[in-house]
């Protein structure tokens, strides 16, 4: 696929923080854009955030935590989950659901529903949840620069670029209730 795209899936599993990143990741964009006409069913699956230009704490990668984005966008959903790492992460996380459309080329278009605690399951599998409407008052976007089965780069509306890879080790089903 290319020395520049392998490189950046390398430093993004073992060194997301390396500070080469963003010049990596604007070199994939360049030679591996993408086209949602032919390749939105790879959206579709459990992606890790790896790496983010963003400040906000909850839009950063940490070691302690599981930054993940949930996406079926046949189904016109998905979900943002933040939760803890190994063991404890049965005792819940923080999760928003949305709204996907494909709106062209490269834009997901996003609208935000709900949010809030997912907490464990009890033993009759009913979860524990405390969630609230989202109220959306500005449209939101993911454009979605680089695509393949591994790697998504995607820039939002507020112009965040992030880098995410997919965890094959996850299952959609486990997230959406599908």
């Amino acid at each position: 696929m290319g020395h520049h795209r392998e490189q950046l899936v390398d430093l993004l599993q073992h060194r997301p923080s390396d500070p080469g990143l963003q010049t990596l990741i604007n070199r994939v964009e360049q030679e591996h854009p993408t086209d949602l006409t032919s390749s939105a069913d790879l959206l579709h699956g459990v992606w890790e955030l790896r790496w983010s230009s963003s400040r906000q704490p909850w839009l950063k990668p940490t070691a302690g935590l599981e930054n993940l984005q949930i996406l079926d966008p046949v189904q016109g959903r998905g979900c943002n989950l933040l939760r803890l790492r190994g063991p404890l992460r049965s005792l819940g996380g923080i999760r928003v659901q949305a709204e996907l459309k494909i709106a062209d080329s490269t834009r997901v278009a996003v609208r935000f529903r709900q949010g809030g605690w997912i907490g464990p399951s009890l033993p009759n599998r009913q979860q524990l949840t405390l969630m609230r409407q989202v109220q959306q008052s500005i449209p939101a976007w993911l454009d979605i620069t680089v695509l393949d089965q591994e790697l998504r780069i995607c820039r939002g509306n507020a112009g965040t670029t992030f880098a995410l890879l997919r965890r094959n080790d996850l299952n959609l089903r486990t997230f959406l209730g599908v």
